[in-house]
């Protein structure tokens, strides 16, 4: 039967070969770039029926997103102008690390990749003007929101509630990085800057009215 499945693959892959470069020999479409997008995309359907086709095939979901996500980044640069087809590879990425952990639930680990993978698709689509800091904060954000989720999926070794805890760890580490990265990105910082010098001055104030009344309070008594 594998042997069957891969005759019929193999040969839908020649026959679509065979076809691009013929209406490329022909001069009706150019196939330079179809050929490889049709390679990646047969590959990772082989990939793919091998996922479906077994519970203990689940690592092949990894090898497939990744195949996939290359014949859809040769696709989107095919048919659009824009620059966000990159992501795609992140996304197919993505998808495959959380089937890793959806068809066998031990699997928790695949949580962690599924969402740098995912961190890293926002990233790429980010306009060239929110380079640097913005950057930062997503990638901490997007981590610490990746540490966050794991802490909530069920594992069967983590103890009587199921859940790990020492993911909280890294989330809440990553988090504070990340929403510090965001401040220095807007003019929050500046503003709490602000705040923070106001009140060091208002509470210098304060001290000196505390220090004149006292002064002079303890003369009108001695001379009382």
């Amino acid at each position: 039967m594998k042997t069957a499945n891969a005759s019929i693959i193999a040969g839908i892959v020649l026959i679509s070969a065979g076809v691009l470069l013929l209406l490329d020999l022909l001069d009706v479409i150019e196939s330079a770039a179809y050929v490889p997008m049709l390679i990646f995309a047969a590959i990772g359907a082989v990939f793919l029926s091998l996922f479906i086709r077994s519970p203990e095939n689940w690592w092949a979901a990894i090898p497939g997103s990744v195949f996939l996500g290359l014949a859809a980044v040769i696709a989107a640069s095919q048919f659009s102008d824009g620059g966000a087809g990159a992501s795609f590879l992140f996304l197919f990425m993505a998808a495959g690390f959380a089937a890793v952990y959806l068809r066998q639930r031990g699997n928790w680990w695949a949580v962690i990749p599924s969402g740098v993978m995912l961190t890293l698709a926002v990233i790429v689509t980010l306009p060239q003007d929110l380079q640097g800091m913005p950057v930062a904060a997503v990638l901490f954000l997007g981590l610490a929101a990746t540490f966050g989720v794991l802490s909530t999926v069920p594992v069967p070794d983590a103890g009587p509630a199921g859940r790990m805890k020492w993911p909280l760890i890294p989330a809440s580490a990553l988090g504070v990085l990340g929403v510090i990265f965001a401040l220095q990105s807007t003019a929050l910082l500046i503003a709490a800057d602000i705040l923070v010098l106001t009140l060091m001055i208002l509470a210098g104030v304060a001290l000196l009215i505390y220090a004149y009344r006292a002064l002079h309070g303890g003369h009108g008594k001695a001379h009382g």
